[in-house]
């Protein structure tokens, strides 16, 4: 059984669980019409999972990145998009996982992040009370379908289809706060086929981790589970099938894809 339908039978078993349990005179336990699995992702050192509630993205938070991508980091406010808590592809530390090239696409981009897992939340959170929110912090990647991105902002459309799909979100174990501390500097550093692709240092972001969090927490009610991709240095580009991928972000273990 892969790891994605063991989580799911273990979630299930769980709702099953809760529901037999139910308390003298309560009301019968609401059914539903089938089951839906809890994204979920290992804690490192733990048996303990950490469910995944919302996935929140920042984009262009690296200077270079965004003149890149054509924008102007002196000016820009910081924006969010979301991609769905199942795109989630974990991969294990010291495996190479295989990631499925997706539909649609001729133009398919890496871009690696640190990600920070939300422990807690709340609304118009301080920043500097924001990273008491943090439970943990694993590498991703945004993995992005550039020319559908691309076509859907020229037609001034919701570029969704290019960051919102299956798999779109590979991410390795979390790591608590407790063991690694806050990342705030440190090299970020990406490699195609054992060819150094982006590099830099954490401490390049144009908004921090915690003022990302702040300023989300003003337009959403953030809670426990969600976690954020807080931002992808420059030279980001494409992949094709065969080529390997290894994201490595100071302190945690190595993001090892292969795209098939």
């Amino acid at each position: 059984m892969d790891r994605r339908n063991l989580l799911s039978t273990s979630a299930a078993l769980g709702v099953g669980a809760v529901a037999g349990c139910a308390l003298p005179g309560a009301a019968a336990p609401q059914r539903t019409v089938f089951e839906v699995a809890q994204p979920m992702l290992p804690i490192a050192g733990s048996a303990e999972m950490f469910p995944v509630r919302r996935i929140y993205c920042i984009g262009r938070n690296y200077a270079a990145h965004a003149r890149e991508m054509g924008s102007d980091p002196n000016r820009e406010p910081p924006f969010f998009f979301q991609k769905p808590s199942d795109a989630v592809q974990f991969v294990a530390a010291g495996t190479t996982a295989d990631h499925p090239y997706p539909t649609l696409t001729k133009n398919y981009h890496y871009e690696l992040e640190l990600v920070a897992a939300l422990g807690g939340g709340g609304r118009n959170v301080p920043v500097d009370r924001a990273l008491d929110l943090v439970y943990g912090y694993a590498v991703g990647l945004d993995m992005t379908r550039r020319d559908l991105q691309r076509a859907m902002g020229d037609e001034k459309k919701p570029w969704e289809i290019g960051k919102s799909f299956d798999r779109s979100a590979p991410i390795g174990p979390i790591h608590r706060v407790a063991q690694v501390g806050h990342y705030t500097k440190g090299p970020i550093v990406l490699k195609v086929n054992g060819n150094v692709k982006q590099s830099a240092d954490l401490n390049q972001m144009i908004w921090s981790v915690a003022e990302q969090i702040a300023r989300l927490s003003q337009a959403f009610e953030l809670k426990a589970g969600d976690i954020v991709f807080s931002g992808t240095p420059e030279n980001v580009g494409p992949v094709v099938p065969g080529d390997l991928m290894e994201g490595t972000i100071v302190g945690l273990p190595a993001l090892q894809v292969r795209v098939v």
